[in-house]
């Protein structure tokens, strides 16, 4: 058993690259990540599982079909399953995502980022 802190400013400061989720740990089967966003993704949904924005740092545009939802740092927000989005953010953001271990970020293992332990 891991009995240290995760400092996650540390972490976000090992990498530069955008839309590139780090795992920086888990529970319950679920990824704990961090990652760096700047510019806009691409739309998609995850038909089985919801979706877990939390904002560190920056601000996050999360573009739904039916309206937006603006996220400023210590605010978070969760995307139903099967809801189209589309994140972006004028400036960097940092950010920290849950989701099941294995979940693609695209919803489609064929687009989605590969995940790398940090």
């Amino acid at each position: 058993m891991d009995r240290h802190a995760i400092n996650l400013a540390d972490k976000l400061g090992e990498f530069t690259e955008h839309w590139s989720p780090k795992i920086v740990g888990g529970f319950n089967g679920n990824d704990l990540m961090v990652v760096k966003v700047k510019g806009e993704f691409t739309w998609h949904s995850h038909p089985d599982t919801d979706d877990f924005f939390m904002v560190l740092s920056g601000e996050l545009v999360i573009q739904m079909r039916d309206g937006d939802v603006t996220l400023r740092p210590g605010e978070i927000f969760v995307v139903p399953k099967g809801v189209e989005h589309c994140p972006k953010a004028d400036v960097e953001t940092h950010l920290l995502l849950i989701e099941p271990a294995g979940t693609p970020n695209t919803g489609d293992p064929d687009t989605a980022a590969v995940k790398t332990r940090i």
